[in-house]
């Protein structure tokens, strides 16, 4: 769980202004062990939150390299906290997500990494997502 100071730290660290919504949403990501999608974070903020105002903050988060977006093969949208590296000019989020098909949750998987791929001739990668699919350790049976 991370510390208001941290909240408070990392904010400043990305140059955001420290607001109540701004520390609440980071809040919530910093706590969550899989990625979020923008209707799972506004059930755990306070109730009078904008869902404006969480969405421009999501936004900020991602333009500034706080959260990094996850798709999955039903194009919602998650956010999940990015690693300490990330900055608005770049994410470091080099990592596998793994999709569990019992509880739906998606997981960033840091440490493991994207395998190279090399691509034919006038072929360029823009975007690098790989989303493995399975069940995860929670939901294995014991």
């Amino acid at each position: 769980m991370a510390t208001p100071d941290r909240i408070s730290q990392t904010l400043t660290r990305h140059g955001l202004r420290q607001t109540a919504v701004r520390r609440a949403v980071l809040q919530v990501l910093a706590d969550s062990a899989f990625a979020l999608s923008g209707g799972e974070i506004e059930q755990q903020l306070d109730p009078s939150t904008d869902r404006i105002t969480l969405y421009r903050t999501l936004k900020s988060f991602e333009e500034s390299g706080l959260v990094h977006r996850v798709v999955d093969t039903t194009d919602v949208v998650r956010y999940a906290a990015c690693s300490i590296e990330c900055s608005a000019h770049a994410h470091f989020d080099n990592h596998v997500h793994f999709k569990c098909t019992s509880c739906q949750h998606i997981y960033c998987l840091n440490q493991v990494a994207i395998p190279a791929v090399t691509l034919p001739d006038r072929f360029q990668a823009v975007t690098r997502d790989y989303l493995l699919g399975g069940v995860c350790r929670e939901c294995q049976p014991a």
